[in-house]
């Protein structure tokens, strides 16, 4: 990538606010956190705690704020002026980590922008504030044949296969589907369709 990578107000801009060059708007994206904290609550965890890693607009902060009153959201950003214009955290997660557990650590949309050796020290990073659950969404090589719309997408990106993501997940995490993980460390006894068994790693 020849240019530095901004997350700043025109990043925001294109891909989040003009209808013209998003992929989708903050009223569809409340679909997504309403059905992962609906599915989090289906297996007996309400989030009381949470971090929003990268978390831009603040679109998840805001939902919970309306919908779950009493939670307490963390949001980073790297980018200063987004952090103090939406009241994140200014950190970097290839580097930074609290000595705390959430509920639901989210990280949508930021892997990918990083480099091997930062994506795998964010994961663990991830891992380790993860005490219950993680959403993660990061795009991949496997992506790019028929998930991928070109012409809305910021492919400024590393796009590894799928499987990168996963080895390196599966130490810490259980696959329950879309984008949502489980904690080994919460033990929530799952079903076998609903999590695939441990194979090898």
């Amino acid at each position: 990538m020849s240019e530095p990578l901004r997350f700043d107000e025109a990043y925001y801009r294109r891909f989040y606010r003009d209808p013209r060059t998003r992929i989708y708007d903050q009223r569809r994206h409340a679909k997504l956190v309403a059905g992962v904290v609906s599915l989090m609550e289906w297996f007996g965890v309400a989030p009381q705690d949470v971090l929003d890693v990268g978390a831009g607009l603040g679109w998840w902060g805001q939902w919970l704020r309306r919908h779950r009153k009493g939670v307490r959201v963390v949001s980073t950003e790297l980018e200063r002026e987004v952090c103090s214009k939406y009241g994140h955290t200014h950190a970097d997660i290839t580097t930074w980590r609290l000595p705390q557990t959430f509920d639901l650590v989210i990280c949508q949309g930021v892997l990918p922008y990083l480099d091997a050796v930062g994506a795998s020290a964010a994961i663990e990073n991830l891992a380790a504030m993860s005490g219950t659950f993680l959403y993660l969404e990061a795009i991949t090589a496997d992506d790019m044949k028929d998930a991928i719309d070109a012409e809305r997408t910021d492919l400024r990106v590393n796009l590894r296969p799928a499987s990168w993501y996963r080895r390196r997940l599966a130490p810490h995490f259980r696959e329950v589907g879309a984008g949502l993980y489980a904690a080994r460390r919460a033990a929530i006894p799952l079903f076998a369709l609903e999590a695939p068994r441990d194979v090898k790693r």
